[in-house]
């Protein structure tokens, strides 16, 4: 049999490579004349660049830039050989450099715009801009600023601009050259610039803020929306995916030109997934809890929307249960396999989760081979 392993990684405990090794050990243990192929996947967030190493081979890069909150650090992006640089935005502005200061407010993504002019300096032709994971709701002027545009409060120039300045823009003022490279943005999400399902509403209380700070989040994403329509005569409110990273992918897209693209659907198309599909027999995916978000943009929607389209049998290998993972079966996924059946301590996890997920596809291989 032919299979395809192409996970997600198991967010906290094991990498998305590790999880395609763990499975092809069960399954060429129960079917050693099995062929595998492994596709480690990201959906846009952290793993973005370890993702794609393996699909698109170069070299990581370090360069010095702005911290999630000012400070200096050094970060890495991929400089593949084709050209493309893959930058993820959580290498410098993403949640876990925030942990215990959480601050949308003041979370700056300027080591992102930094991270650009490092890779076309360094001979990058494009630019594949993975949105997932920050820790900011800057609407991406804080990447902009770095790259040469300017925000004007009603008391002049602001000075590193980051989510709290966004209420006080009063204008903008582009670079004299744009950014010269295409840049894609990889995103997971749909959401809308600002109100009820928008960037403040949804993601900042994951980012620390309380409700006093995410009505202010919101009134400065609707204040930036009308000043980049008056200045700029780009309409961001109707874009999906403007809300994404904070609202950067309304600003990729209009500080950069980015081109927004589901994350997963990005992935796939620079591994030639489609192309494996015809001599596949199975296909296994999965992730770290299966939920009724796993079909919403997720590297398991992806996998399974192709693999179902092209007749292929998809089965799930995922750490736990959550709300209303039966959905996954209606998507077409034949059988789902799980690591922990019942909660676990999270330090209990770490130390068996290598054999449990072993367990688990083991369990699936059995099932498969008769």
């Amino acid at each position: 049999m032919n299979i395809i392993i192409a996970p997600d990684s198991f967010k906290g405990t094991l990498s998305a490579l590790e999880v395609c090794d763990i499975i092809e050990k069960a399954f060429t243990d129960v079917m050693p004349d099995c062929a595998v192929k492994k596709l480690p996947l990201a959906d846009g967030g952290e793993g973005l660049c370890a993702c794609l190493e393996s699909i698109c081979p170069g070299r990581m890069i370090q360069a010095e830039v702005t911290g999630v909150f000012g400070e200096k650090l050094t970060a890495e992006y991929l400089l593949a050989q084709r050209g493309a640089a893959v930058i993820e935005t959580a290498s410098c502005a993403g949640l876990p450099l925030a942990l215990g200061r959480e601050n949308p407010e003041t979370a700056t993504t300027k080591g992102v715009g930094e991270l650009m002019l490092h890779a076309l300096e360094n001979g990058a032709k494009e630019i594949i801009l993975g949105l997932g994971g920050s820790a900011t709701n800057d609407f991406g002027i804080g990447a902009a600023s770095a790259l040469g545009w300017k925000f004007y409060a009603a008391n002049g120039l602001i000075e590193n601009p980051a989510g709290k300045d966004l209420g006080d823009i009063i204008s903008i003022k582009a670079p004299s050259q744009p950014f010269p490279l295409p840049v894609t943005a990889a995103c997971d999400v749909e959401n809308p610039l600002y109100g009820e399902n928008g960037a403040a509403f949804v993601f900042a209380p994951q980012k620390g803020a309380d409700k006093e700070m995410v009505l202010r989040l919101d009134r400065g994403l609707r204040n930036i929306a009308e000043v980049v329509k008056k200045d700029l005569g780009r309409d961001v409110v109707s874009m999906k995916g403007a809300g994404a990273a904070g609202g950067f992918g309304g600003g990729a897209s209009v500080f950069f030109g980015a081109e927004l693209k589901k994350g997963i659907n990005l992935i796939l198309d620079l591994s030639g997934f489609d192309s494996l599909l015809p001599k596949a027999g199975l296909v296994i995916t999965g992730e770290g809890r299966l939920d009724s978000q796993s079909l919403q943009g997720k590297v398991i929607s992806g996998v399974t929307e192709r693999a179902v389209k092209a007749g292929r049998k998809v089965a799930l290998i995922c750490g736990s249960k959550g709300k209303r993972y039966e959905k996954v079966f209606d998507a077409g996924v034949s059988n789902a396999y799980f690591c922990c059946e019942e909660p676990k301590p999270f330090d209990e996890i770490l130390k068996t989760c290598r054999q449990d997920l072993y367990s688990a596809a083991r369990r699936a291989a059995l099932d498969f081979k008769t």
